[in-house]
């Protein structure tokens, strides 16, 4: 009987003319290919297309209940199967409902084409990612677990000597009393509500760089916060059965549309920091015949906001493959290209990326090393060099106090309620958001519509390889050595030609044993 109800199941998620409608399907999906049944056809998730609708909202299938059909979900905890089986149809049931009004709703937001053709394709990528995991060296993280906690001691013995004081480094409240009350470090510290000294990282990162006993308790605390999340986290997560971590990638969490990652959050890893890449080396292929490829994005960001502001001086920059940052430098300090310094370099990739992210003249001092006064003029200069740019921004302001809404260039939206606040802290956060959103959205979309592409080619050519990963701008896969050619190919062409911007999109992929080697 079992296998009469499997082969009903399964004509119906292989048939390509039925629509699949659920909450948080792929859950669902992963399931089903426990039983080796491949969903195929159109899919319906109500939780992604509450999502696309109301992005900053949460999405919980209880509200969509609520909102929409004013019906109280019954959450008792009687678990026998019966019980199971009529929540199971109720649920079924209302997704059921749901539909129609979402449908509307998104139709009224003009977003059913990136939930059709985007938002629901990748739902399958997704699963199909999440099935795959990537294998974990637990004795590589066993022996990092080691050396950090080594680290660790003798960062602990250099504060300890430089404040002549043995104290609990983890507790906030004696590192706040040693640091301001023993050392006197500032003159007047910040306190938190509660009344003790602030050690947030925000506050110790300000002093870090006149106060070396500063500088040693934040390296204690990166490295605490990595042992804790990655190194002796990892090998916990291993599957028992496949020997690999099956991280889940969560299309519905971020308002600008990018993806977020969690058990474990790969998104996350530190890539700036040398130890932070050392864990990148415990991520490795299945065996000797696969190898693994990173690809990624050359400063897509900067990429999207040449094409949707068409500064034409940003556009030429990129479309002769100048090293973006040497050329901003080059015009903003006035200087031949071949004369940029690599500090100017600097200056100038700092802007280049804060001017996305709104950055001030002060935030721009913090970040480098020049003055107030200094970075006020450089962000003037910046603009004189790319004057479209700088109307661009204003109108991405002036379009989302009009409309309350901003949109990337697959018209996701991202809804700003306080752009009109009266407080303008909030409503200078809600400014940066109207020209954020729209880059950081249109660099995921560009990424998603590549990583569709990529499996569609993997799963009709039945290649033995496979996408692990997705890190913001960055793909991994694990390649069967046989493949390696064609795959490279396939992923630098699908991801160079995902979208046509008004400059080229360029990718850059590597090659290794492991993830460290790889990017």
């Amino acid at each position: 009987n079992d296998q009469k109800s499997l082969a009903r199941i399964k004509s119906i998620f292989q048939n390509n003319n039925i629509t699949k409608i659920g909450y948080d399907l792929k859950n669902q999906l992963k399931t089903l290919n426990g039983y080796e049944i491949i969903t195929e056809g159109p899919c319906f998730d109500t939780k992604i297309a509450h999502y696309l609708i109301n992005p900053d909202i949460g999405h919980d299938f209880n509200i969509l209940c609520k909102n929409y059909l004013n019906y109280k979900v019954i959450n008792d905890l009687n678990s026998n199967l019966d019980h199971e089986i009529n929540i199971g149809m109720e649920k079924s049931d209302l997704s059921f409902q749901l539909k129609k009004f979402l449908i509307t709703d998104l139709k009224k937001g003009s977003l059913l084409s990136l939930f059709e053709k985007i938002e629901m394709p990748l739902l399958m990528v997704l699963s199909i990612m999440e099935i795959n995991g990537i294998k974990v060296s637990s004795s590589f993280l066993k022996d990092l677990s080691n050396n950090f906690h080594n680290d660790l001691k003798l960062i602990a013995e250099r504060i300890f000597n430089l404040t002549e004081f043995h104290f609990n480094l983890s507790s906030p409240k004696q590192l706040g009393e040693v640091l301001f009350d023993r050392l006197k470090i500032v003159d007047s510290p910040k306190k938190t509500k509660s009344g003790q000294y602030s050690t947030s990282e925000e506050v110790l990162s300000k002093l870090a760089k006149d106060h070396q006993v500063v500088k040693e308790v934040l390296e204690w605390r990166s490295l605490q916060k990595l042992i804790n999340t990655y190194v002796d986290a990892l090998p916990k997560q291993i599957s028992p059965i496949s020997n690999r971590i099956h991280a889940v990638f969560n299309q519905a969490v971020a308002a600008t549309g990018r993806l977020s990652s969690n058990n474990p959050n790969l998104q996350n890893i530190p890539i700036r920091s040398k130890r932070g890449r050392l864990i990148r080396k415990a991520f490795i292929c299945e065996n000797s015949n696969y190898v693994m490829l990173s690809a990624d994005y050359s400063q897509i960001e900067l990429r999207v906001i040449a094409s949707l502001s068409e500064d034409p001086n940003m556009i030429s920059a990129f479309k002769n493959n100048e090293d973006i940052h040497s050329s901003t430098a080059s015009k903003v300090f006035n200087i031949n290209i071949s004369s940029v310094t690599s500090e100017q370099r600097s200056n100038a990739k700092t802007v280049n990326f804060g001017i996305i992210y709104g950055v001030s003249a002060f935030g721009l001092s913090n970040q480098t090393s020049l003055s107030r006064l200094e970075s006020k003029e450089l962000i003037e200069s910046y603009f004189n060099a790319y004057p479209q740019l700088k109307s661009y921004i204003s109108n991405q302001i002036n379009f989302a106090r009009e409309n309350g809404y901003v949109e990337t260039l697959l018209g996701r939206k991202r809804y700003l309620k306080d752009i009109n606040s009266r407080n303008p802290i909030v409503r200078g956060a809600a400014e940066r958001n109207a020209v954020n959103a729209p880059v950081q959205g249109s660099a995921a979309d560009i990424i998603k519509i590549a990583m569709i592409n990529i499996q569609k080619i993997i799963t009709n050519s039945k290649l033995k390889s496979k996408m692990l990963v997705q890190v913001h701008d960055e793909l991994i896969f694990e390649i069967h050595k046989s493949e390696l050619d064609e795959m490279k190919k396939i992923v630098k062409y699908e991801m160079e030609n995902a979208f046509a911007l008004k400059v080229p999109l360029v990718v850059d992929a590597g090659i290794g044993e492991n993830w460290f080697e790889a990017h």
